[in-house]
């Protein structure tokens, strides 16, 4: 579920303007705009103004809300923003409005003058009923229902696909080898477009220096060109960063390409791209990817609910995608993206909704609704067969292993401790775990039993985040038992390097006498020990 309040520049509006909020977005260089559609329909702008882009008809910043009547009522369909700043937006019923810069003629409205106030595009759009725009930099965008694609604006890299880089200063049909073919998505990076045909094929053009185009080369092109390297895929999203591009198949696989100086491909390395490469294959199944022109910054969705980014995260290069412990993509460009931006027009759930992952988190030891307990050191915990069943094979093979009449309503633990069992079974609600690295020890025994590799590598990275001087040796002991070679190793090392320091704990003379000869006979084989 989207938050709002996660964006610094909503913590400026007060409560109760927030929770009316149901579509919004943030833009602008350092995030300092915002515009908002309360549950009324109702249209509010608030922040810098730079470029007049709050469409409030004057060029004053404001710190409250301000509505634009202009805009109220019209059900906001899909919004879009670029770096000048201007805002683009459609409507549902298929109107495009523009406000803002207009340097380039990216308002459409055939002149360089600002846009002051929200204003329809009308030349070549009147007629189609638009369902998506989209904005880089300074040229604009616009997907009509029939699947014809209209460009405008800046067009220095043929980033208008007109054949030349003359600027457009009204919406002009992309025709070249789109002309017959139907486009159901549009993305734009700062100065270059991409489109995906119903087929599922993806199309390219404008400016190719860092490879964003992901045709093997880095030639700018002034008409669409087909990416062929996606050719044996069908692809259903693509969205683009400042440089760089990602896509979606329909399998769930990610591809990526372009500019990779902040690792915002994913790859591991900051080495530009040229081509498409696919990224997290070893991860499970993508339903949505996430990247804005604004940004370098990366992020997808794993069909478990789990988000993951890479690129610039605070200033930072993230080069391999990093799981969070976000819900959604929106938080990681709220939380780590620079500017804070949002990468696409954010839609808010009210807050009685609850998705099936929310309901299943908040039912968790719940006894009104259990139909099992299990008893650990005296204390109950409350759980429902079925999600036992469906998430986890070791129940699974207990409870067919009982007649249904003979089924027990309570059942002992005693080879696990109550924080470590509670830890596992609201794991299988949540998919996250939240222990200290001595408890996880124990977690990990239980991964190991019951053979939940996923669970164990959360329980070793929790490990690893935690080890300390004083619990080294206690979690170095404790992968060697349970068999955890990189965990084991990762202790190793840490020992190795702070061995001074740990060789005066108790725990390191407590240790078990074989373990502790052979953890000294293994560092001073690497020369830890000089005598």
């Amino acid at each position: 579920m989207v938050d709002v309040g996660k964006w610094p520049i909503f913590t400026l509006i007060s409560p109760q303007d927030t929770a009316s909020i149901r579509k919004a977005c943030v833009f602008g260089t350092s995030a300092n705009e915002a515009i908002y559609v309360t549950d009324n329909d109702e249209v509010f702008v608030f922040g810098l103004n730079y470029s007049n882009c709050l469409g409030t008809g004057d060029n004053q910043s404001t710190l409250v809300p301000k509505k634009l009547e202009a805009l109220c009522g019209k059900k906001i369909k899909s919004l879009s923003y670029g770096s000048g700043p201007h805002v683009l937006l459609s409507t549902e019923d298929g109107v495009v409005y523009a406000w803002g810069h207009n340097g380039y003629s990216q308002l459409g409205n055939g002149t360089t003058n600002q846009g002051i106030a929200p204003v329809q595009v009308c030349t070549n759009l009147l007629i189609k009923q638009v369902v998506e725009v989209a904005c880089g930099s300074h040229h604009s965008m616009a997907l009509a229902a029939d699947g014809e694609v209209f460009a405008w604006g800046y067009n220095n890299c043929g980033q208008v696909g007109s054949g030349s880089t003359v600027n457009q200063p009204t919406p002009r049909k992309v025709t070249s080898c789109l002309h017959t073919k139907r486009v159901v998505g549009i993305a734009c990076g700062q100065t270059s477009s991409m489109a995906v045909l119903d087929s599922g094929e993806v199309y390219g053009w404008g400016y190719n220096g860092n490879g964003q185009l992901g045709l093997g080369n880095n030639g700018n092109q002034l008409t669409p060109v087909r990416v062929a390297a996606l050719q044996n895929v069908c692809v259903n999203q693509i969205v683009c960063g400042y440089a760089h591009t990602l896509a979606l198949t329909d399998e769930g696989l990610l591809y990526a390409w372009g500019a990779n100086t902040y690792g915002q491909l994913g790859t591991g390395s900051k080495n530009n791209l040229l081509s498409p490469t696919p990224i997290m294959v070893e991860k499970e199944r993508v339903i949505e990817i996430a990247a804005c022109h604004s940004a370098h910054t990366s992020a997808a969705k794993t069909q478990g609910g789990h988000v993951y980014m890479w690129g610039q995260c605070r200033g930072q290069s993230v080069v391999l995608p990093h799981l969070t412990h976000f819900s959604c993509t929106d938080d990681v460009f709220a939380c780590f993206a620079t500017p804070a931006v949002s990468w696409r027009l954010l839609s808010v759930e009210h807050e009685d909704f609850l998705t099936v992952a929310d309901s299943l988190k908040k039912e968790f030891d719940s006894p009104e609704t259990a139909d099992l307990k299990f008893r650990i050191d005296g204390k109950y915990i409350h759980v429902h067969k079925a999600v036992l069943k469906i998430r986890c094979e070791h129940f699974r093979s207990m409870f067919q292993s009982y007649w249904n009449e003979d089924m027990k309503e309570v059942i002992e633990i005693d080879q696990f401790s109550y924080p470590v069992y509670r830890a596992f079974l609201q794991y299988l609600y949540t998919d996250t775990v939240d222990l200290p690295p001595e408890d996880a020890i124990g977690l990990l025994d239980l991964a190991t039993s019951y053979c939940e590799n996923r669970l164990k590598r959360l329980c070793q990275h929790i490990i690893k985040r935690g080890i300390t001087v004083e619990n080294a040796f206690s979690l170095f002991s404790a992968a060697v038992r349970y068999d955890a070679e990189d965990l084991e190793e990762f202790c190793f090392k840490f020992c190795i390097n702070h061995l001074t320091e740990v060789t005066q704990t108790t725990a390191f003379w407590q240790m078990d006498g074989p373990l502790l000869k052979e953890f000294i006979a293994k560092a001073s084989k690497c020369g830890a020990f000089k005598n």
